[in-house]
């Protein structure tokens, strides 16, 4: 999961893996290596732009684009939330998705930063971390342990072939299918032998 891509949060994954009964693990990115971001490469970018109002309708996501998505997302970057959010997922598992999920809407919904630290406090509080916790947690997003981490993530995601975001693994009869953008979640459907229910299944329990 990388924080500064809008695809990152669909509501198609999260109600489908609530319907399929499928084990999930999730691994938190930095930046993949050697990588350029889309928005860098000009025609990209301008379709980009143009395209995510569409998605937002396609996906029912509150998706807004940052009025300063290059100095925001880009030059400053989202290391010290990635580096937060590795550390919970060691720590307490359980509120990754949770916190994850606020911290996205700080930057893809609300337009606010997400680099200093009590920005990423406030998303952890709202996503119902304690205080307490979530400051332990801040403390440790320096230590060498935590940035180990978050390097062995993103190797691992390189190992698979990963290249952007968001990236799906499946594991099915003993092969390795690594999936890549938020359009194949139907195909991702077809290898675990599930039903597409589009975009926002109609009676999907997941709450964005």
């Amino acid at each position: 999961m990388q924080i500064p891509t809008p695809l990152e949060y669909k509501a198609a994954v999260a109600a489908h893996f609530n319907r399929w009964d499928h084990e999930r693990q999730r691994c938190l990115n930095s930046t993949l290596p050697g990588n350029q971001p889309p928005a860098m490469v000009p025609r990209k970018g301008r379709y980009m732009f143009k395209e995510i109002p569409l998605l937002k309708q396609f996906f029912q996501v509150p998706l807004n684009i940052p009025k300063d998505f290059f100095g925001e997302a880009v030059k400053k970057g989202s290391i010290n939330a990635m580096r937060f959010l590795t550390t919970v997922s060691m720590e307490q598992p359980e509120m990754l998705e949770k916190v994850s999920r606020e911290i996205w809407m700080r930057v893809w919904s609300r337009d606010e930063d997400i680099t200093e630290y009590q920005s990423i406090l406030a998303a952890a509080v709202k996503a119902g971390m304690s205080t307490a916790q979530a400051q332990h947690f801040l403390e440790k997003i320096s230590t060498q342990q935590v940035k180990n981490k978050l390097i062995e993530n993103t190797d691992a995601a390189c190992k698979y072939g990963a290249f952007g975001l968001p990236t799906t693994v499946a594991h099915v009869d003993g092969k390795t299918y690594m999936l890549f953008g938020s359009d194949r979640l139907e195909l991702l459907a077809y290898l675990l032998g599930e039903k597409w229910m589009g975009p926002v299944p109609p009676t999907a329990n997941a709450r964005l």
